[in-house]
């Protein structure tokens, strides 16, 4: 019930004139989000990485009603990957990995456009693979509800010819997950394993938190069992020993966590020191209001964060 009335209220207006003029809401929002612009995202950058973790970006905009709203996305990709190679915070780890990775909803950049959409997506997100590569970066494609699972795994699929490292992102509420995630358990193949944050009817997506914990168990074996690189993204101290106890079970060091900004960080400098992986998943942008909304409803428990740090701001 209380993931029901987030979404809800990631849907109302009224609530986000509420949230996003509270003057309290300014001092939260720091703590969760990289910043409006690009020059706070490299900033929010430069002290991850100084701290000995990885991050992946992600640009905040507007929805995406035309091919120029598209383009300009894009185009604020590439000025990001540049203001983060010329702040010397781009390293290849690896031929998988970098310090950086940018995230990409093919939504923004075109894929939901009547006619073409999924032609000026692509286009799109090639541009962005672009500079990426010239910069030393690499993308991964954010998923977004399941009516666009397909279209999403089919630009993947696309774009892999040229640029083999694109990561996919599945989410493990949805019943088709394993599935996915033994079809893209390949060599070379990056995937990003999280639980999942909209609301989906029950035909296609489990709805019991403890049937999704299962879930991204067994996608998280097929995962870690396969031939390519895993990146679990969990906060939950369960799903993180887990994660290390079958990765061990595997014979496999080739795998990330991954966290969201603000969430943890004692535990993603833990983890670090450990001799894992930790990629920080770093928003940016002013419209941060509906990405907030989705990460609370993805795992509520959340709600405890936000509502702590509302309350150390007053």
């Amino acid at each position: 019930m209380l993931r029901t009335a987030i979404l809800a209220a990631a849907r109302s207006p009224r609530v986000e004139r509420l949230v996003t003029h509270a003057p309290v809401s300014r001092s939260v929002v720091r703590r969760f989000v990289g910043g409006p612009d690009v020059a706070s995202a490299v900033a929010a950058a430069r002290d991850l990485v100084g701290a000995g973790l990885t991050v992946t970006l992600d640009h905040l905009g507007e929805d995406t009603t035309d091919r120029e709203h598209a383009a300009a996305v894009a185009g604020a990709y590439v000025a990001l990957l540049a203001a983060l190679r010329d702040a010397g915070l781009i390293e290849r780890r690896g031929p998988l990995t970098s310090t950086v990775d940018v995230s990409v909803k093919l939504s923004a950049i075109g894929q939901t456009l009547p006619g073409d959409g999924e032609k000026i997506a692509l286009d799109n997100a090639r541009t962005i693979c672009e500079a990426a590569a010239d910069a030393g970066a690499t993308v991964s494609l954010d998923m977004e509800d399941h009516t666009t699972t397909d279209s999403t795994l089919g630009i993947l699929a696309d774009l892999r010819a040229d640029h083999p490292g694109t990561a996919a992102v599945l989410q493990a509420y949805l019943r088709r997950t394993e599935g996915d995630c033994r079809d893209l358990a390949g060599p070379g193949s990056r995937v990003r394993l999280c639980k999942g944050a909209y609301r989906e009817p029950a035909s296609v997506a489990y709805q019991d938190r403890t049937e999704i914990d299962l879930s991204y168990v067994r996608c998280m074996n097929v995962l870690l069992s396969g031939h390519g690189y895993p990146m679990l993204a969990t906060h939950d101290p369960r799903m993180i020993a887990i994660g290390q106890q079958r990765a061990r079970f595997h014979g496999t060091a080739a795998f990330e966590f991954q966290m969201l900004f603000g969430i943890r960080p004692d535990e993603q400098r833990r983890l670090a020191a450990a001799g894992h992986t930790v990629r920080v998943y770093v928003p940016y942008g002013g419209q941060w209001y509906g990405y907030l909304m989705r990460r609370l409803a993805e795992r509520p428990a959340n709600l405890t964060f936000f509502l702590r740090a509302l309350g150390s701001t007053r």
